[in-house]
């Protein structure tokens, strides 16, 4: 698990710790959309997202993402995402962000870091 501090090739991101790999199909990240960072490769998005809180992120600011190693896709989908749903004005939040402008801007911090 670790937050990015240099741009990577999506192509590269399934090793970017050698030996281990927790899922073999996607590699789980969380995205600080105030502080612009990205962190990497966990079991769970919460431990991630626990990392990034103990680096100065805020809650509010964090959303959970996947990136699918056969196409690369970004899925944003998680379980820490349903508070932040709600805070988008979905009474029933689930753990897919469905805001097209927030998943945007979701998008933008990750190329920051990931070049597809």
């Amino acid at each position: 698990m670790l937050i990015l501090n240099n741009k990577i090739e999506v192509k590269d991101i399934a090793n970017i710790e050698p030996g281990v790999v927790y899922f073999p199909d996607m590699i789980k990240g969380v995205v600080d959309i105030e502080k612009e960072l990205v962190g990497l490769n966990a079991p769970m998005h919460s431990d991630i997202e626990k990392l990034l809180l103990e680096n100065g992120s805020r809650q509010e600011d964090l959303f959970g993402f996947n990136i699918l190693y056969d196409d690369f896709e970004i899925e944003y989908d998680s379980l820490i995402n349903i508070p932040r749903n709600r805070d988008l004005g979905y009474p029933r939040a689930g753990t897919t962000i469905e805001d097209s402008k927030m998943c945007d801007r979701i998008r933008g911090v990750i190329e920051k870091w990931i070049v597809f």
